[in-house]
């Protein structure tokens, strides 16, 4: 029997990978109705994107696979790193620190049990 999958990928997130990563740990395996819920309480800024990004993933279950949103679970989540951008902060003495501003890929596979 061939496992049906819907993914759903948010791609230039400008937000760090370490930051998303501090919200989506907790995710992983868990119904769809608990994640969604879990993200509306989580007082971090990446907790909307991700939100977001999960409502598409059960909107293309339901579209692509005629799932429905009580049997699905989120069967991976995966953070990966994007392209950094850097940029200089002037200092004193003609010195200048490097800032980087980092993004992120984020990819969703949700599952029907």
């Amino acid at each position: 029997m061939i496992m049906k999958e819907a993914i759903a990928k948010l791609n230039y997130i400008g937000i760090s990978p370490r930051k998303i990563r501090a919200v989506t740990a907790a995710l992983s395996g868990k119904p769809v109705k608990f994640a969604q819920d879990f993200l509306k309480v989580v007082p971090r800024s990446p907790a909307r994107e991700i939100s977001k990004l999960l409502k598409s993933a059960v909107s293309n279950a339901k579209n692509n696979l005629g799932a429905s949103s009580d049997k699905l679970y989120i069967k991976n989540i995966r953070v990966d790193v994007g392209p950094t951008l850097k940029r200089f902060m002037p200092r004193a003495f003609g010195r200048a620190y490097t800032i980087r501003k980092r993004s992120s890929h984020v990819t969703i596979v949700l599952g029907e049990k």
